[in-house]
């Protein structure tokens, strides 16, 4: 009855460690691509920034929630003996070293990003930007631990899981990059347009009232041909144009 009972427990450990460990790996996926898509400011009215922060920040809840399960699990299993230090430690488990190291890998990159965000009122704004790009670097590790120590990869279904996340963190940072590039090229046409704007096309640094044009805005415009003002620098900036 006891040997039963022992056996079904671990039998139902393991199948927690395969689950948890997947779900973890989707919600990474999804919070890796929400960060990309974020940093390249993809708004619409359906899609706001706040809406995108919200989610992100929930995905990234669920997923050190079920990632904390997964190491807890498999902290507890009596096949894999993997153990606290191995855990926290990488390429120090006995089994199957370097891909249960590469989930390690990716486990701490996760902690430092959340620790740090939770201290986020408490250190240079600089130094937490650093910490979290180690977010991106997380999804890597856990995708090739997953498919490289995870009992189901090969099987049809992970296999398919697995591509669609790469699909789309692959995608989502292409876009990145691409937003990226066209904002550096505006960047460094925007000293060069600025002195061919004609005078009176130029919003002033206080616009009076009845002004031509009013400007909110904290750096240097883009001039299209003819004149038109139809840019600024890349602080999100908008000029309204009025009749004069």
């Amino acid at each position: 009855m006891l040997a039963a009972t022992s056996t079904s427990l671990s039998t139902t450990i393991w199948y927690t460690m395969r689950a948890t460990g997947v779900v973890a790996l989707v919600l990474l996926t999804v919070t890796t691509e929400l960060g990309l898509l974020s940093a390249s400011r993809v708004r619409t009215r359906r899609w706001p920034a706040f809406a995108q922060v919200e989610l992100h920040e929930r995905a990234t809840l669920f997923a050190l929630v079920f990632l904390g399960l997964h190491v807890l699990t498999a902290i507890v299993d009596s096949y894999v003996h993997v153990g606290v230090l191995a855990a926290l430690v990488p390429f120090t488990s006995s089994f199957q070293t370097f891909w249960t190291g590469l989930g390690t890998v990716a486990v701490d990159l996760l902690l430092a990003v959340a620790i740090s965000s939770a201290l986020r009122q408490r250190i240079d704004p600089r130094t937490w930007r650093g910490l979290h790009w180690l977010a991106y670097g997380c999804w890597p590790f856990a995708m090739a631990h997953a498919l490289g120590t995870g009992t189901d990869a090969g099987q049809l279904w992970m296999d398919a899981t697995a591509a669609v996340c790469t699909i789309a963190v692959a995608c989502a940072l292409v876009w990145r990059i691409g937003t990226h590039r066209t904002t550096r090229e505006v960047q460094s046409r925007v000293g060069a347009t600025t002195w061919a704007v004609p005078p009176r096309h130029r919003p002033p640094t206080s616009a009076p009232a009845g002004s031509a044009a009013t400007a909110s805005t904290t750096g240097h415009t883009v001039a299209a041909p003819g004149g038109r003002i139809v840019a600024s620098a890349p602080t999100a900036v908008r000029l309204l144009e009025r009749d004069s």
